[in-house]
């Protein structure tokens, strides 16, 4: 069973993601959405025949006892073994209330699925992304938690068949407001390239140069951890252990040393680009490619030269 995730009534791209991937394992599975004013049936494109999509008058905000509920009774009533779901906050947050009322065996954040047998074969970080871990889950259900961006969302054209489920559960807990940021800023996590600052910008003043070339790729702005405890930038942007965990086809780290808090939230990028003044910089370690000199000079290049290009 693969849970679609969404927000404001719209499906979440980990939601594709997981579909293809369960598509591209060959196994027999249905989609579960939770939620009223949902398009389930977009979820054919990428490969799912069956969505059971659960209403009800109750089913506004996100509900951790509620949901939890759903996706384990639906999981006996199918007969389903496996449940996949986005490493995202709700995700992280559901998951491990799902695995306990079904005495299931859960990986999180994993960044690699296959089929060994009848038998999933798991890769995940482990020690803030210091060793790559191979899991098997022995136990008769299984939950696991997929890092976004790791598997290609493929469309394929399917038709899916939707079936929809008046759902009566009571929900003892349920999110009463939820506290939007800007409109239109892109999630780092589903982002397919990223820009981060750290402490090397000096103060939010120059923050501008972050989101100059962020705007220049088409990307998401990111900080790490010492832009955001000195209060230049929002927590929901921070990149690293204790923040947000990205996978993007392109990384570009401005002025962050590459401290190991921060690369376990970044390693898993296609491509890193560094740029910082001191050679001997931990994110040299972990780049693809490596600018060696002063941001305020190399930065205000990049985007007039990205500029001319457009």
């Amino acid at each position: 069973m693969v849970f679609a995730e969404h927000k404001d009534g719209k499906l979440r791209k980990i939601a594709f993601e997981n579909v293809s991937l369960a598509k591209k394992l060959g196994i027999d599975f249905e989609c579960a959405v939770i939620g009223n004013d949902v398009d389930a049936e977009e979820l054919g494109k990428y490969g799912a025949e069956k969505v059971v999509h659960y209403k009800s008058d109750k089913l506004g905000n996100y509900s951790p006892d509620g949901y939890a509920k759903l996706l384990a009774d639906a999981m006996d009533k199918q007969g389903a073994d496996v449940l996949l779901l986005g490493a995202t906050s709700m995700g992280k947050d559901l998951a491990p209330r799902v695995a306990s009322r079904l005495n299931a065996a859960m990986a999180t954040d994993c960044t690699q699925v296959e089929l060994d047998g009848n038998n999933l074969k798991i890769v995940r970080p482990m020690y803030a992304g210091k060793v790559q871990a191979t899991i098997n889950l022995s136990s008769a259900k299984k939950v696991v938690t997929i890092r976004p961006n790791v598997y290609a969302a493929d469309e394929n054209g399917t038709s899916a068949t939707v079936e929809s489920v008046a759902s009566d559960v009571d929900f003892k807990t349920v999110v009463k407001e939820i506290v939007a940021g800007a409109q239109g800023k892109l999630d780092v996590t589903e982002a397919d390239i990223v820009v981060s600052g750290g402490r090397g910008l000096k103060g939010p003043e120059n923050w501008h140069l972050i989101e100059d070339l962020a705007s220049a790729l088409g990307a998401a702005n990111g900080a790490s951890r010492a832009a955001v405890d000195a209060g230049w930038r929002p927590h929901d942007e921070q990149v690293g252990q204790t923040g947000k965990t990205v996978a993007p086809s392109l990384y570009v780290a401005v002025g962050i040393s590459g401290a190991i808090q921060h690369l376990a939230g970044m390693s898993s990028s296609k491509y890193i680009v560094a740029i910082n003044k001191d050679p001997e910089a931990p994110i040299f370690k972990v780049a693809d490619y490596g600018i060696v000199a002063d941001l305020f000079d190399v930065v205000p290049r990049m985007i007039e030269e990205i500029k001319a290009k457009q």
